[in-house]
């Protein structure tokens, strides 16, 4: 179930709340009860360590080309 983190603007606590996402924009209260909340931007973090992705190999007789992968790059 996802978790949407929230701002009490009266307290300024932030808090997670956990909900589906068919809820996501239903209003939350801070723990301390206040109603007056923002939901805020979060980013989304993926599993794995840093640097595990690579980029796939080229093709086989050639490639490259930067930018465009070599279709209209000389």
């Amino acid at each position: 179930m996802p978790r949407y983190e929230y701002r009490c603007r009266p307290c300024g606590e932030t808090f997670e709340v956990s909900r589906p996402m068919a809820e996501s924009s239903a209003p939350a209260s801070c723990p301390s009860g206040h109603e007056d909340t923002v939901k805020l931007l979060s980013t989304v973090a993926v599993g794995g360590s840093s640097g595990s992705a690579s980029a796939p190999a080229p093709a086989a007789g050639g490639g490259g080309g930067g930018c465009c992968g070599g279709g209209c790059c000389g």
